[in-house]
């Protein structure tokens, strides 16, 4: 992570909804979701602490983590405000009656302007990397994703995917395996880094039903503002 990226704290914290049971946020680049061996401040603390402030509360505030997006990835998280919500929410996203949209800017376009991709991911946990693969092979993972191209940039192409099974590091892994290679993902083939550590890999629309209101509800998130980002809008 350079000096220059701004992490989420319960000041700056981008929340694009919240009611009584849930809230969403709009997660930075290099926001960890949940606590792991680094010993970073986690966004679920962050938000934690957002609402612990906001309402004034004097114990602990109650915050379910429902999924999760990779370090380097911006875009939507939703979590979880009761132990109400919370199994609710987790029976949605395992059942896959999530609606998920991802936006990847790419350095190769794809040989056709839309398609589905399926692949067959093996996770090697030692190097935090999952590979794909043609065919269904040993400990592996049925991973399946529908992309289109949205827009044609200078230099890079922006795809749009909709996610239709949540696998680990699925659409870097997928799109790398179409020489594809998302901006600044140096771990599946990218040329080189983005100056704050991040990928341009965007978590931009989530729908699913609200788990006590029962509605269906659309969430979106906007991408972070740089150059290339902004050049996609």
């Amino acid at each position: 992570m350079s000096e220059s990226t701004q992490h989420s704290t319960p000041s700056n914290l981008q929340v694009l909804f919240e009611d009584n049971h849930i809230i969403v946020i709009n997660k930075r680049v290099g926001d960890i979701v949940q606590g792991d061996k680094t010993g970073d401040s986690p966004l679920s603390d962050v938000v934690k602490q957002y609402l612990k402030e906001k309402y004034n509360k004097p114990g602990n505030v109650y915050l379910g983590v429902v999924h999760r997006l990779d370090r380097p990835t911006s875009g939507i998280v939703l979590f979880a405000k009761t132990s109400k919500a919370l199994p609710r929410l987790n029976k949605l996203f395992s059942e896959g009656k999530t609606k998920k949209i991802y936006w990847a800017v790419v350095d190769n376009a794809p040989p056709n302007e839309s398609g589905t991709l399926t692949h067959w991911l093996v996770r090697n946990p030692k190097q935090n990397k999952s590979y794909a693969h043609d065919k269904e092979v040993p400990n592996s993972k049925k991973a399946v994703l529908e992309y289109k191209l949205l827009k044609k940039l200078d230099r890079y192409f922006l795809l749009e995917i909709d996610l239709k099974t949540g696998r680990h590091h699925q659409i870097r892994a997928q799109l790398a395996a179409l020489g594809c290679h998302i901006k600044g993902d140096l771990k599946y083939g990218a040329d080189r880094s983005n100056k704050d550590g991040g990928i341009h890999l965007h978590a931009r629309y989530l729908e699913l039903e609200h788990p006590v209101q029962k509605e269906i509800i659309p969430f979106m998130a906007p991408p972070p503002d740089d150059p290339v980002w902004n050049a996609c809008l």
